[in-house]
């Protein structure tokens, strides 16, 4: 058997994480134990697999070995609460030739949709449900998760480590909630499926644009909230938002990891399977009866997409959609948003106006977003001087290498 390649490894790694963390959780009910036995599954497949291949069935592989580590865990903490030596340990030799899981262990279930809801159990709040799930469920870092959040990176540690006791200490039922039990936590399980679909697609730290198993796994697990939630349309929005945005992503890069923004794409490389998947998730769920924030998102994105140039662009639209969002929801980066597409429609020096009432807002305070917005307006607006300054200061601002690239790019090509 050729051995993996290190990328191929990492990525089945990452893949798998969620669902093992979820299977041993539904064995084991100790959070932190069950992730950090995860952790050492992972780190023993990520040594062994490079070097002896991928065994048959991976995931069974990882949650024996998880299972092993937390027993072993369990026995020691009995020994030292005894005062008593006991055998416990596994050598290296059985996690090398762990066997496929048996009867109790089925190759079908997937528990990731599992870990999402019970990390979204209403015992927490929305923000804490919203980080455990980006760990546990999306793979980030908790430096990743508290970008997202604008916050420092210990304020994030500490509130998944307080996450995991409060689930532990609530003695939540490990199973897919009742029909009446859906509601409580919805808002939450949308938002966390988003905001890991997004990181994905615009990765916000590193040197990678985007992380697309990341956003396939946020994908993934829509559908499957989708499939028990089939006439909500917000759900369905969320779908349609993330594959008429993931349509664009083959586009989205060029040579070298080079970031093509998305009027100047290549749009015969948008996935038109996907826009057509979205569009018709989206024109079934608008309802003037009751739309949400992830319907007109997606109503957005289709604009976008079905726009065959650039220049095709349906901006009053968008501008319209923009406008009915900022009502119904407080959120900075949809003013910003609005602001572009106000620019798109009267001109420049009104999308600017736009801008200059978001100065104050301490969410953006420090955010390369706003810096890039406000240089591209003033470049379309012929404030050369003007946009150099604010596209450096957004690459000083961002922690993604190609936006960094890109930006600084801007900045010399208008200097030049």
């Amino acid at each position: 058997m050729t051995p993996p390649s290190d990328a191929a490894v990492e990525s089945l790694l990452r893949e798998l994480a969620p669902q093992v963390l979820g299977a041993v959780l539904r064995r084991q009910r100790d959070f932190h134990a069950a992730e950090d036995a995860v952790q050492e599954a992972l780190l023993a497949a990520a040594r062994q697999w490079r070097e002896s291949g991928v065994p048959e069935n991976p995931r069974g592989w990882l949650i024996q070995v998880a299972d092993r580590r937390m027993v072993d865990q369990v026995r020691s903490d009995e020994a030292r609460r005894r005062r008593e030596e006991l055998a416990a340990t596994q050598t290296a030799d059985d996690e090398r030739t762990a066997p496929d899981p048996g009867p109790g262990v089925s190759r079908d279930r997937d528990d990731s949709l599992r870990l999402l809801l019970l990390c979204c159990h209403p015992a927490l709040t929305s923000g804490s449900a919203i980080a455990l799930t980006l760990r546990a469920v999306g793979g980030l870092t908790t430096a990743e998760i508290a970008n997202a959040f604008m916050v420092p990176e210990a304020t994030m540690a500490q509130r998944i480590s307080r996450a995991k006791h409060r689930i532990e200490a609530s003695g939540a039922p490990f199973r897919l909630p009742a029909e009446g039990e859906w509601q409580g936590r919805l808002r939450a399980v949308l938002q966390v499926l988003y905001l890991i679909f997004n990181e994905g697609y615009a990765t916000s730290t590193g040197p990678d644009l985007q992380r697309a198993e990341l956003a396939g796994e946020a994908i993934r697990l829509t559908r499957a909230v989708h499939r028990q939630l089939p006439d909500d349309a917000e759900v369905a929005g969320l779908l349609a938002l993330m594959l008429l945005t993931d349509a664009r992503r083959a586009a989205r890069t060029g040579p070298e990891g080079k970031l093509i923004p998305l009027a100047e794409q290549d749009r015969g490389k948008w996935d038109r399977k996907a826009i057509g998947e979205g569009v018709a998730l989206i024109t079934r769920a608008l309802s003037p009866d009751s739309i949400g924030p992830y319907q007109l998102q997606a109503a957005i994105a289709a604009v976008h997409d079905e726009a065959e140039r650039a220049d095709d662009t349906d901006w009053r639209q968008i501008l319209a959609l923009y406008g009915l969002l900022e009502a119904i929801t407080d959120n900075p980066m949809v003013r910003l948003n609005h602001a572009i597409a106000a620019a798109m429609v009267h001109g420049p020096p009104v999308g600017l106006r736009l801008l200059d009432a978001l100065d104050d807002d301490r969410r953006l305070a420090g955010h390369h977003r706003l810096a890039a917005v406000r240089a591209h307006l003033l470049e379309m607006d012929g404030e050369r001087e003007a946009a150099i300054e604010c596209y450096r200061a957004a690459a000083r601002l961002t922690a993604s290498i190609p936006e960094e690239r890109y930006l600084a790019m801007r900045a010399a090509r208008l200097a030049g």
